[in-house]
């Protein structure tokens, strides 16, 4: 337990200062089009409550809130302050129809079968115990709710797990990239049925100065693994390109 806490504040404490970098984060995540697949994606309907899973500076939270006045739109993540200046976005908005919730990290703070969707898009990788946060989101989804997770994933010729201690090097919190088929797997165990899933990729720069062991890592893991992760060293910054799944799973019995 005492090692997940300090995952979950290594975790919080590496995003709040991101959140808090801003134009540099936002280059590293933030994508027009994959967002627009996604908002296109979800099966939303009026009446909903949509809890956002990581919700971080709202990225998701915020158009699916805007676009669709008539759902609920719950934000919950482990960074206070940028839930705080969340809050104070959404009133200069006037978007009424959105809240942000802080939590443990661990334990969900809702009732049993709350919410119709749980939505979550590059957070998950950063759950220590990802059986047991998955067991907390079907217990707050409705019978036949949905469960969307955006997430990267591993090249299929990364067998060494190049990019996990690639991901590593910044000291905030990732655990592991899963392959489709460990997402299956995982949320089936937690009675999710697979639904359906469409690819995208990500390519977003790391920082050299936060890169230091990256030279001993393609020592270790060595160099043909980067051509599939189309690796790309400049002076100051190193691009890494990744897959990603987006899978829609429906919660069956639990």
């Amino acid at each position: 337990m005492d090692n997940m806490k300090d995952s979950i504040n290594a975790t919080r404490k590496g995003f709040e200062e991101s959140f808090a970098s801003g134009e540099f984060y936002n280059k590293q995540t933030q994508d027009e089009k994959h967002l627009s697949d996604i908002l296109e994606f979800l099966p939303i309907k009026d009446g909903m409550k949509i809890l956002d899973l990581g919700t971080g500076s709202g990225y998701l939270a915020f158009p699916i809130a805007k676009g669709n006045p008539k759902v609920i739109v719950v934000g919950l993540d482990i960074v206070e302050k940028t839930l705080k200046s969340n809050e104070k976005k959404s009133k200069e908005y006037g978007i009424n129809n959105i809240s942000f919730v802080p939590y443990d990290g661990i334990n969900f703070p809702f009732e049993n079968e709350e919410s119709d969707i749980v939505i979550s898009r590059y957070v998950l990788h950063h759950f220590p115990d990802i059986n047991w946060s998955m067991g907390e989101i079907a217990r707050v989804l409705k019978k036949n709710g949905k469960l969307f997770i955006s997430d990267p994933a591993p090249d299929n010729a990364d067998k060494t797990g190049f990019v996990d201690d690639f991901m590593r090097m910044k000291p905030d919190g990732h655990i592991k990239f899963y392959s489709k088929e460990e997402w299956i797997n995982i949320c089936g165990k937690s009675g999710f049925k697979y639904d359906d899933n469409f690819e995208s990729r990500i390519r977003f720069p790391r920082k050299r100065e936060e890169s230091v062991e990256f030279d001993n890592l393609v020592k270790k893991h060595g160099e043909a693994v980067l051509q599939g992760y189309d690796i790309e060293v400049t002076g100051e910054e190193i691009y890494i390109t990744e897959g990603v799944n987006n899978m829609l799973f429906t919660k069956g019995i639990f």
